[in-house]
């Protein structure tokens, strides 16, 4: 079939609807057409194409190996129309949505999105730290900033920056005990979170067994900055990412003690669909903290 005999859009409609259905019933209820219509433009696509589509049985429908065939490839054009049409929706309002983990959003995005937004004068920013994991088909949001091992199935993902940790603390924390010199100094100190599994990793890391944390009041804290704002209030040590704390420790609000990093495999990576890849607000976005990535 070439391109100047395509099919009626009414029929492809109406056999993209039925076929993710399985009813034609139900594909009527869809798109406001009566069980009767529906059925009417499906047999002319097959006439068009000359074969059957569906199996019709009394109150049930089946593909054909020929319908099976066709559905996916129909199914993934009626997407990609609709994103083009969201791409068009979204980049025409003149806003940039961003979901980012909090800690994220806060302590690396919030002090640095300035200087994107002098660059792009004509875009609103919004950003929203949240930790929940949103879906790109029923949030606004343009872009994210997540934290894992990447990877997710319909996703353009780039990495920004490996989840690396290490024990923070105020410096009048330190002072208590007269410095924190070496590992072992923490044990006389409170902790922040002591069940993270985090600190069972950098103390192994860092040649102390982990058993004296269970003697430690336990809290529950969870977001990094949360206990970051702990920490730097004088509650206790608290393990954190140093690119998320380098004004606190610029201005000796936290102190980092010791160089040993832990390090759990994840990461936190910027992602978005991947058929919005080329939208223009998302490139420019992209390409800007990329740039920062590799030039700080």
């Amino acid at each position: 079939m070439s391109n100047s005999s395509l099919p009626p859009l009414s029929s492809v409609r109406a056999f993209e609807a039925a076929a993710r259905h399985l009813s034609f019933t139900r594909a009527g209820e869809e798109l406001g057409m009566t069980q009767a219509a529906v059925s009417y433009q499906i047999r002319l696509l097959e006439e068009r194409i000359g074969e059957p589509l569906f199996v019709r049985r009394p109150r049930q429908v089946s593909l054909t190996e020929a319908g099976a065939r066709l559905a996916p490839h129909i199914w993934d054009a009626f997407d990609r129309m609709r994103l083009a049409f969201d791409d068009l929706a979204r980049d025409s309002g003149g806003t940039l949505d961003i979901n980012a983990v909090p800690t994220f959003a806060i302590h690396w995005l919030g002090p640095r999105i300035g200087r994107f937004q002098l660059d792009n004068p004509d875009l609103a920013i919004r950003i929203r730290p949240v930790n929940e994991v949103i879906d790109f088909s029923s949030d606004a949001a343009d872009v994210a900033i997540r934290a894992g091992k990447g990877g997710w199935p319909g996703l353009k993902c780039h990495k920004l920056l490996d989840a690396a940790y290490t024990p923070m603390l105020s410096p009048a924390v330190a002072e208590t005990i007269g410095g924190v010199k070496e590992p072992a100094d923490l044990m006389e100190l409170p902790i922040l979170d002591p069940d993270d599994e985090w600190w069972l990793h950098w103390l192994g890391k860092a040649g102390l067994r982990s058993d004296w944390l269970k003697e430690k009041r336990s809290s529950r804290m969870g977001a990094q900055v949360m206990v970051g704002a702990a920490a730097i209030a004088g509650a206790g040590v608290a393990l954190l990412t140093p690119a998320f704390y380098e004004r606190e420790l610029a201005t000796r609000a936290l102190i980092q003690p010791f160089e040993t990093l832990g390090y759990s495999g994840d990461a936190y990576w910027l992602v978005y669909p991947e058929a919005r890849r080329n939208a223009p607000k998302i490139r420019r976005f992209r390409d800007w903290i990329l740039n920062q990535f590799e030039t700080e």
